[in-house]
C-alpha cells in the first residue's frame, strides 16, 4: 500500500491499511511519500525506512535519500499495489510525482496498481503555465499546468494514456470511483494532507501562493498559518501585518526568514470561493509583493523556475508584465491541456 495519514475511510476516519487488515487480507508492506507514512515530517525532510510500531509493518519510504521509486527487490513477492493518497491538485504537490514512479515500478515488475480516487478540493481550478520538460523536477514531473483540475485517478490515467512512464511503459490500472463526485463539489479534507496544509484555506490558495516558495519571502512556514500569510523583513513600512516564523518540530525546523518579524499580507480572511468561481490561481499577490520589494535582485531564488515550470514567468514579472498579459501567454497550453485532459475524466 502506498498511504500516509489521508488514507482513511468513513466517517471515524479509520486508515485504510487498519481497515483491510481487519478483514484479514495481508499487506506485505507500506510506502510513505514526502511527508511520511503518518505524514509529520517536514517539508524536505530525508525520511528513513521503519518499521511501523502499530501493525509491524515494513514501511518503506519513498521520498527519503531520493529513492522516490520502488525497487524490483521492494516489491519481490507483491502482486498488487494500492495507492490510496489524497492530493490537493497542484503540479507541485510531489503526491503526483510519487503516482508517476509507483506506476512505472508497477509496470516493470508487472504488477496491477489498484488506485482508490478521492476528490480533488481544488478540482475546479485548471490555470497556470504549461511545465517546460527542461525544468522537469520532482516538484513538476509532466506537461501540465500548475492546477490541473483532475483527480488521483484520472491524473494516473493521462500518465499511462499519454506515455509518459519511462520506455512509454503502460501500467495495468484499475480505479475504484468516488461515489456522487462532482468536481464543483465543495470538499474540505477530513485530514490534513501535510504539516503546513493545516486548514482548509491554506488548501485552497496553496496553488497560488506556493510559488513564493520560490522567493526570499515567508509563506508563513515557522508558524500555526501557513500558506495564508506572505511577507519579509524589507516590507516594513510597506505593509502593516506582521508574523514572525519561529522553528516548530515537525512543521518547519529552519523556516525561511526564521525569528524575524515578517510584514507582508493576511489572507486569513480572503474569499476563497472567488478562486474557485474563477477556476484560476491568483497572480495578483506575486506581482503585488515583487513591486513592492525593495531588493529586487534578491527576490526569487533558483526553487521558483522549477514551481513555475518555465523561465518565462519570471522573466515577465520581473519586466513588469500585467496579469493580463501573463494570462495570454498561457491560454494556447491551456487549451491544448484541456482538450488532452478531457479523455481522461472519469467524473
Amino acid at each position: 500500500m502506498v498511504i500516509n495519514q489521508t488514507s482513511v475511510i468513513g466517517k471515524r476516519l479509520v486508515p485504510s491499511a487498519d481497515s483491510l487488515l481487519a478483514l484479514g487480507l495481508p499487506i506485505k508492506k507500506i510506502f510513505g511519500p514526502e511527508h511520511g507514512f503518518r505524514g509529520d515530517a517536514s517539508n524536505g525532510a530525508s525520511i528513513n525506512d521503519a518499521i511501523d510500531v502499530k501493525t509491524g509493518l515494513p514501511v518503506i519510504s519513498l521520498y527519503g535519500n531520493k529513492h522516490y521509486k520502488p525497487t524490483a527487490n521492494d516489491l519481490k513477492g507483491i502482486n498488487l499495489v494500492v495507492f490510496d493518497i489524497q492530493d490537493v491538485g497542484a503540479r507541485f504537490y510531489t503526491y503526483i510525482s510519487t503516482l508517476h514512479y509507483v506506476m512505472e515500478a508497477c509496470a516493470e515488475n508487472n504488477i496491477e496498481l489498484l488506485v482508490l480516487d478521492r476528490p480533488n478540493p481544488n478540482g475546479a481550478i485548471i490555470d497556470g503555465p504549461i511545465l517546460d520538460s527542461t525544468f522537469k523536477s520532482f516538484v513538476g514531473m509532466h506537461p501540465i499546468p500548475i492546477a490541473h483540475g483532475m483527480t488521483i485517478g484520472e491524473y494516473a490515467q493521462m500518465i499511462n494514456g499519454e506515455g509518459w512512464l519511462n520506455n512509454k511503459l503502460k501500467c495495468k490500472l484499475k480505479i475504484i470511483k468516488v461515489a456522487n463526485y462532482k468536481r464543483s463539489d465543495a470538499y474540505v479534507l477530513p485530514v490534513n494532507p501535510s504539516p503546513n496544509l493545516n486548514t482548509n484555506q491554506s488548501i485552497v490558495l496553496y496553488p497560488s501562493v506556493c510559488l513564493f516558495e520560490g522567493t526570499t519571502l515567508s509563506l508563513g512556514r515557522g508558524t500555526m498559518l501557513p500558506f495564508v500569510q506572505v511577507g519579509h523583513p524589507l516590507l516594513k513600512g510597506k505593509y502593516n501585518y506582521s508574523f514572525t516564523p519561529v522553528s516548530i518540530p515537525g512543521m518547519s525546523e529552519k523556516p525561511p526568514q526564521k525569528d524575524q518579524v515578517c510584514f507582508g499580507i493576511d489572507l486569513r480572511d480572503y474569499n476563497i470561493s472567488s478562486i474557485k468561481s474563477k477556476g484560476q490561481i491568483n497572480l495578483a499577490w506575486v506581482l503585488a509583493l515583487y513591486k513592492a520589494f525593495p531588493d529586487k535582485p534578491h527576490f526569487f531564488n533558483a526553487y521558483f523556475t522549477k514551481l513555475a515550470g518555465t523561465e518565462t514567468l519570471r522573466k515577465q514579472i520581473e519586466a513588469g508584465k500585467t496579469e493580463a498579459q501573463i494570462r495570454q501567454t498561457w491560454a494556447a497550453g491551456l487549451a491544448k491541456f484541456k482538450a488532452m485532459r478531457s479523455k481522461y475524466l472519469l467524473y
